[in-house]
């Protein structure tokens, strides 16, 4: 099992920390991903059918 998580993990680019899923919202499919330190968030958006990334600037 640890092979798929180093295999398919997302990191942060800054941190290179893997990317937690806190706030998600399962009811409208919208999946959030976040370093822990706040660097990075990944959202993915089912109706639009694509990821939307930021980066916080500091």
């Amino acid at each position: 099992m640890r092979i798929f998580n180093r295999l398919f993990g997302e990191k942060c680019p800054k941190c290179q920390k893997t990317l937690e899923t806190n706030n998600s919202n399962p009811l409208y499919g919208i999946i959030i991903k976040a370093c822990p330190d706040n660097h990075f968030k990944k959202e993915f958006h089912p109706a639009l059918e694509t990821y939307i990334e930021s980066r916080k600037v500091s």
